[in-house]
Parts: C-alpha cells; structure tokens; sequence
C-alpha cells in the first residue's frame, strides 16, 4: 500500500510529540521535521516534471536513506540544483545526528553522576536495604548477602559519604539523612522485603527504626544494637522487629536472609526449656552412626544432636552416615541431661530396628 505524503506528516508530527514528552532528542527531531519540511518543495521545484523522487511514496524514503548515508540509489536527483538539495539533506541530518548524540551522551552523564552522588529514585520491589555504610564492616555485610531469588540490594548512606562507596558492585545507592521518610522512599523501602538498620549508635539506630516502620510497616527489620539489652525498646515499635549484636556482622545477614533465625541462636544460647549438653560416647558404642545417634537419641528422649568432635575436629550436624568412634564429643539439646546407659539404650535400640529392617528387605 502506498504511502501518501499526508501521512508521512501525521507520523512525524506523532513521533515529535511523542519526544517532547520525553524531551530527550526535541532538538534533534526538530531539526529533522525542518529539513524535511523544506527539502521536499525544493526538490519538486528543481527537479523535472513527473520526475519519480519527488512522489510522496518516494521522497520519504529517499530522505531517510540518504539523510542516514546509506544512499541505496533506488531514487536519486536529476538535476544540479536537486544535487544541492540532497546536500542539504546530507548537512542537516548529520547536525541533527549529531545533536542526538551529544544530548544523549549528556543524559548518560548526567544520570551517571545522580547514580554516584546518591540522588536517584530506586525503582525497585522485593529488595534488600542497607541503611548505613562504615568501610570495611558494610562491605562484609554485602559479601555475606548473596542475591537469593533475585533480590537486589540498595544501599543508603548518610550525607558524609558524598559518592557510591561501591561503584562497581551492581548496588544502586541513595544518600541522604536515613530517619528522613522521604530519603526512605527514595530507596524504595515502602516496597522492600527486608532491610537492615546498621547505624552509628543505638540511639540513632531507633530513630532509624520508627522512620522505617512508619514507610513500610510490613518489611522485615533487621537492626544491629552495640547494647543488645536495648532491644527491648524497639519491640515497641514493633514485636517483629530483630536485633543482633553489633559486633557480629554475620548474624545481621542470616537474619536478612531466613527471618527468626537469630531467635533460633538466641534460645540456644538460653535457658527456655531445653539447654544444650555434650557427652562422650561409651566404648559399648564404637563405630556408631551419626544417624543412629539423631534419631535414637530424638526417638527416646526428645533430643536433638548439633555437632560432634571427632579427633579434635568439629563437625556441625555431619552427613547421617559418619562413624563416630568411642570418645567422640555429641553436643546436643534436650530437657535433661542423658546417662551413659540411656544414651547406649536407645542408640543400641535404634540400630537393632534398623538391622531388622534391612533382614527383612533382603
């Protein structure tokens, strides 16, 4: 179907608009159309009657060839002055490439030097925030916080830390005061899935919090306290909320990463219907699995093994298959602690099941 000149117009009156809105590339646009707009007539006045290159269905596809270099020499001029009018076509496409280019360059610039000064709004959802940056320590933290289920990470510092710490690290940064609300949803917080509050001191970490909380009151909080015992300020807050310890990096992104796991450590660590004892293995053991260990120990008593130390050498929560020879350390946690007679029982018990089971089969 042909192309009349009519709507070549409409298209190029469309595609200007179009570009106003976004005003990356008016210029450049603006400079096409006139050319456009003015080589056309020309070209009709100079060139003979009848004369194919001037046809609407022709000339808008002649321009852009040869506005573009390309010059497929489908159509081309007759005449001199039509040779002067293709270049004034050649001139001004290469200005507008020309302006195209060096706005374009200037907006990668511009939205570069935002990205380093920490000035950009993150579009992001489902991310990690980091709200705090100290050299060293934060990088730690970063490092431990790989990217599970595609999560990204934002990084927020406050307003001393003038440019991206890390530049080149796929982390995009916002600074700015990081009790500020609005400094908050510049990180997208009111749609990230967790963040961590790792701030200067604890007093700042809970004006931190209250800020967090009040953007997104549905992410999961993780704060690093230099007192611990203050913790139980910020379950005012919010009982959700979790603190570790400042000086244990690590816990922090365990927690980013498997919310309550922090509670696991801490009720390990305490006293809360269940402690956690170790034991040697009685001589009538030799040999035994780490597997009969678990599961005859769990079945009788409720217990659960952590680790063992064989030789000296610990082991946390080995393969089921590992032979623990007599002498080797059981850490486990229970109600009670276990006599070397009832450790023996039900390990003994649960083998001798188990080797029915496999007399059977055969």
């Amino acid at each position: 179907m042909a192309v009349e000149g009519t709507d070549v117009l409409i298209i190029l009156t469309r595609l200007k608009r179009r570009l106003v809105k976004w005003r990356t590339g008016v210029p450049a646009v603006a400079v096409m159309v006139s050319v456009f707009l003015t080589s056309w007539p020309l070209m009709a006045w100079v060139e003979p009657a009848g004369s194919a290159i001037v046809e609407p269905q022709n000339y808008w596809w002649w321009f852009i060839v040869t506005g573009s270099t390309v010059g497929y020499g489908d159509f081309y001029p007759e005449t001199a002055g039509g040779h002067i009018v293709g270049v004034y076509v050649i001139i001004g496409s290469i200005t507008a490439l020309t302006t195209l280019i060096t706005q374009l360059v200037g907006v990668v610039e511009k939205a570069k030097g935002r990205r380093m000064q920490g000035a950009l709004t993150v579009d992001r959802s489902d991310h990690v925030v980091v709200l705090g940056y100290v050299p060293g320590r934060t990088e730690r933290i970063l490092h431990g916080l790989p990217s599970e289920g595609g999560r990204r990470v934002v990084l927020c510092a406050w307003d001393e830390v003038d440019q991206h710490p890390l530049p080149d690290r796929d982390i995009e940064f916002v600074r700015g005061d990081l009790s500020d609300p609005d400094v908050l949803q510049r990180a997208g917080v009111q749609r990230a899935h967790s963040v961590l509050v790792d701030a200067r001191d604890d007093n700042e970490a809970l004006a931190m919090v209250v800020s967090v909380h009040h953007v997104n009151p549905r992410a999961h909080v993780v704060v690093t306290l230099r007192d611990i015992s203050r913790a139980n300020h910020f379950t005012y807050v919010s009982e959700s909320i979790r603190c570790v310890q400042w000086h244990v990096p690590r816990m922090a992104t365990e927690e980013l990463q498997d919310p309550g796991i922090t509670q696991v450590y801490a009720e390990l660590m305490t006293y809360g219907g269940g402690n956690t004892y170790s034991m040697r293995l009685p001589e009538t053991l030799d040999a035994v699995t780490y597997g009969a260990c678990q599961a005859g120990l769990g079945q009788r008593y409720d217990v659960t093994v952590l680790a063992v130390r064989i030789d000296g050498q610990l082991l946390i929560s080995p393969s089921w298959q590992t032979r623990l020879p007599s002498g080797a350390v059981v850490y486990y946690v229970g109600r009670a602690r276990l006599s070397d007679d009832q450790v023996v029982a039900a390990v003994q018990a649960r083998d001798g099941s188990r080797q029915l089971i496999q007399n059977a089969a055969e």
